[in-house]
């Protein structure tokens, strides 16, 4: 007489198991970067001082899993690069030129840059650490940094500070890590990239 309420909760069981193994994961949704809405800003300091400017976040696409993500590939155009902090034409463009020769980006040779995400790590509430490979002049390098990450389904919002060391892309002027006795010469290694992006839903297009 016991045996049949034992058998009807072992069915159940069966039932509701079975309904949940059958449950699909979330949709994997695609978003591709805005570059005309994204921003990206550096900040190159020295001894006696910094400057700041502007470079195109070319193009870009994210792959996400419910509001996680789960993979990205972004494509940064050296060859935009601007100086915003000096205002005298002449002193802009001998700088720019300057950012843009060997011995800096080498642009003619390189005029591409690349991140590609390798994990998204979830911390508390919207903030996660993003770690990837940058590539800068042929040479890759591996990199982690702190974001802020917004997903409502339709567009993707991301906010970060990264710090690059130049020196491991072999950028060597002025560097503390290649010369001795630069004294107020030198030009310090890391350089900040302000990331503000924007990525809209592919989801449909």
């Amino acid at each position: 007489m016991k045996t049949r309420p034992v058998l009807s909760f072992i069915t159940i069981t069966f039932i509701i198991t079975s309904l949940f193994a059958f449950i699909a994961p979330p949709a994997p949704v695609k978003f591709k970067v805005d570059s005309k809405a994204s921003t990206l800003v550096w900040t190159g300091k020295k001894f006696t001082g910094q400057h700041t400017g502007t470079i195109l976040l070319s193009s870009g696409e994210i792959a996400t899993e419910g509001k996680a993500v789960k993979q990205g590939n972004f494509e940064i155009d050296v060859t935009s690069l601007t100086v915003t902090d000096i205002k005298d034409a002449s002193s802009n463009a001998k700088l720019v030129g300057h950012l843009k020769n060997d011995d800096f980006f080498g642009v003619d040779q390189f005029p591409k840059a690349s991140f590609v995400i390798s994990s998204v790590t979830p911390k508390t509430g919207d903030e996660y650490t993003v770690k990837g490979k940058l590539t800068l002049k042929g040479i890759t390098n591996d990199i982690t940094f702190p974001a802020v990450i917004k997903n409502d389904g339709k567009k993707l919002t991301a906010v970060a500070k990264i710090t690059v060391d130049r020196s491991k892309y072999n950028i060597k002027f002025k560097s503390p890590s290649f010369f001795e006795n630069l004294g107020d010469g030198v030009i310090y290694d890391e350089f900040e990239l302000d990331l503000n992006l924007v990525a809209h839903s592919q989801r449909g297009v």
